[in-house]
């Protein structure tokens, strides 16, 4: 029978049709309904990875998110379809079917677009609206058009143009919230309930513009209270189930794909996937040994044939290297020069120095390479770590063989030895640290903290870098001790203030401000009058105030003579100072001790991160640690934090966190860092 799009009000004539009504199936209308809330939930995921650092181009992330969403709300409509029978026999065109996803995928992706605009207004959300509101009602009445019926049927004009509205009116709300969806990210419940609304809000359209539909059959139509359009329904069922499996499994597929490769990016070396210099600082815990392989005349070598083939080099050493090394080495390649070899395992450490000496032999024959012969020239340091030194200290030593100045180059093995080594290599970086503040080998970067709450940039923590012209960038682990050893770090701290003040003052006249910046302030230095001094002529120098500044203070710094720190602390938390306990749990951490001291912060250390959530022993302790600062109204500030499930976790443990971690933003020189913090706002 011939189907009838009519919008008058009135019926076709009682003496020719009889109205008839259809049926709904509860069951379905509520599987109809999850499917546009899980739609709407994976689609405002995807949004947020949009806005995170990844590997992916955002516009990857946005188009996913279009097609999720498009197909989503297509999904829903046809088994809310589905979950209405009539008495009569009913079908589908195929062809018109399919047609109707174009317009709710187009129309999410417009939304999507402009929602992404780096600069929007009232009329952007406007316009977003009733674009994908007219999309998403042209795939239902599309949708609706593919029924074929032996029924006329018409539609209420005015539940008609009221679902038109909703739809609308919802899409508009829809896209303001996927446009500032960054600041409902403090709780994984508010991205539910917003995932709820739209996916309700959706599914009212659909279900108002049913109800706007009227049928009618001819007096005499023998109703078939036995028909069914279940068969081609399941065909449907099939296509909508598949489809969203499918777009939920490449969601996760995507997501740990961009992670995993974040994580390689930023840990493992490109050329021999080898871990980095990084990775190998983060992992240099309770070494037994530690060698490094200097290989001393790379340069050469890519001078006098190419650095394709130096390359090629690098990979043929890194192959002997991990063919010939006990199974619980670990191997990183630390410069663009230099092998590590550590190993944690009494008898493997064994096993290791027996294994450097082959390798040593073989080194000293030239290796092929592209059916060439390759001499090369270098040298092994190694040290074994003793009982009371920290993880740190190993790797100092094994820079102070490699440094020493009378050092060969002929492949030779050379233990540490603290007569020998040590003073040389320690006072040669402490005697050169002025001229390194004078030539700009030392600079400051700044690394961002992040409220959980309101997501924005809760201060900046100054952090301090060498590059030292000898010995390349310096780790501040290996430095920074040997200067507090030599007394060298109150000067280099007067240093620190006068930078980070004068950056202060200038990102003020460029119109660019940050709620605070910490500064590391060394243990003995925080009792001494002249720190106080120093802060205060600078601060005039530069017209601050010192509500600008906080000081970040560890627990040693208490050890010596705790009365007389808590009055220096009290001191400046008096002048206007924020002070921050840096590292705490890592010192002498006492419970009397932090009741009294006048702090304003609480700084986590990463080390109580690193296993969370995964060790429920230190997830444990990190919430205890959380509920005992929030407890003494301190602030709390997470260090350390790298990935998406630390983040989860935190942000459910604590009311508020504080986050400072690579997931977030690493260490910046001050001019990138302003480039990322205008790309942030502007975004």
């Amino acid at each position: 029978m011939e189907n009838i799009f009519n919008f008058n009000n009135t019926s076709p004539s009682k003496d020719a049709y009889l109205e008839i009504s259809g049926e709904y199936s509860m069951t379905i209308v509520v599987f109809s309904i999850i499917i546009a809330i899980v739609a709407s939930y994976t689609a405002i995921s995807l949004k947020r990875r949009a806005k995170e650092n990844s590997f992916f181009h955002k516009s990857f992330w946005l188009l996913l998110a279009s097609l999720c969403l498009g197909f989503g709300i297509w999904s829903m409509h046809f088994i809310g379809m589905g979950a209405f029978s009539l008495p009569v026999n009913m079908s589908y065109n195929k062809t018109i079917t399919l047609i109707s996803i174009i317009p709710a995928m187009l129309a999410s992706f417009i939304a999507f677009y402009l929602a992404d605009l780096p600069r929007r207004n009232y009329w952007s959300y406007v316009f977003a609206g009733i674009a994908m509101g007219i999309g998403i009602s042209s795939m239902h009445y599309i949708g609706m058009y593919s029924m074929e019926m032996d029924v006329i049927y018409t539609y209420d004009l005015l539940l008609f143009l009221v679902s038109i509205c909703i739809s609308i009116f919802v899409s508009i709300i829809a896209v303001y919230i996927l446009a500032k969806v960054h600041t409902y990210q403090s709780k994984n419940i508010l991205l539910i309930l917003i995932s709820l609304i739209m996916g309700l809000a959706i599914s009212s359209m659909h279900y108002t513009g049913m109800a706007a539909m009227n049928f009618y059959i001819p007096k005499g139509y023998e109703l078939n209270h036995e028909a069914s359009h279940m068969t081609e329904m399941y065909g449907l069922a099939v296509i909508v189930g598949l489809g969203m499996a499918i777009l939920l499994g490449v969601l996760l597929l995507s997501s740990l794909l961009d992670r995993y490769i974040e994580y390689r990016g930023n840990y493992y070396d490109a050329l021999t996937q080898l871990p980095n210099r990084r990775l190998f600082e983060k992992k240099i815990q309770s070494p037994k040994v530690l060698a490094i392989w200097h290989i001393h005349d790379l340069e050469h070598i890519n001078r006098e044939f190419n650095y394709a083939f130096g390359d090629e080099v690098i990979r043929e050493l890194v192959h002997m290297f991990k063919s010939i090394s006990p199974s619980k080495t670990e191997l990183y390649r630390i410069g663009g020069n230099r092998i590590a070899l550590l190993t944690r395992d009494v008898d493997s450490a064994k096993q290791l120095k027996e294994v450097l000496k082959k390798l040593a032999e073989s080194l000293r024959e030239p290796i092929r390479v592209q059916d060439r012969e390759v001499m090369l020239f270098g040298v092994c340091a190694i040290s074994q770590a003793d009982y009371d030194e920290k993880d740190t200290d190993i790797y100092r030593n094994v820079l102070a063989v490699l440094n020493y100045p009378s050092i060969m180059y002929d492949h030779d093995i050379i233990y540490y030895d603290s007569s020998i080594h040590r003073y040389t290599f320690n006072l040669e970086i402490a005697e050169d640290v002025n001229r390194a503040m004078k030539e700009n080998e030392l600079y400051l970067v700044y690394q961002p903290k992040f409220s959980s709450y309101s997501q924005g940039i809760d201060g900046l923590e100054t952090l301090l870098r060498w590059n030292h012209p000898k010995y390349g960038n310096l780790s501040p682990a290996v430095f920074v001790p040997i200067l507090e050893e030599y007394d060298r770090m109150v000067k280099v701290t007067d240093w620190i203030i006068d930078g980070v003040c004068k950056q202060i003052a200038y990102w003020k006249l460029e119109d660019i401000s940050f709620k605070q910046v910490a500064i590391n302030i060394p243990g003995e230095y925080i009792t001494s009058p002249l720190l106080l001094r120093v802060f205060t002529e600078k601060l005039s120098e530069y017209g601050l105030e010192p509500s600008q500044i906080e000081l970040e203070i560890t627990e040693n710094s208490f050890v010596k003579n705790v009365e007389e720190a808590m009055r220096a602390v009290s001191k400046f938390r008096e002048e206007g100072f924020s002070v921050a306990l840096d590292d705490f749990g890592t010192g002498v951490s006492s419970l009397s001790y932090l009741k009294e001291m006048p702090i304003s912060t609480l700084k986590i250390d990463k080390s109580f991160i690193d296993d969370v959530p995964k060790s429920s022993k230190d997830s444990s302790i990190i919430t205890a640690i959380i509920a005992l600062g929030e407890s003494l109204d301190l602030n709390v500030v997470i260090e350390g934090v790298e990935t998406k499930e630390q983040v989860d976790f935190l942000k459910d443990t604590s009311k508020n966190p504080i986050f400072q971690g690579f997931y977030f933003a690493k260490p910046m020189k001050p001019h990138d860092l302003v480039k990322w913090y205008q790309a942030r706002v502007e975004g």
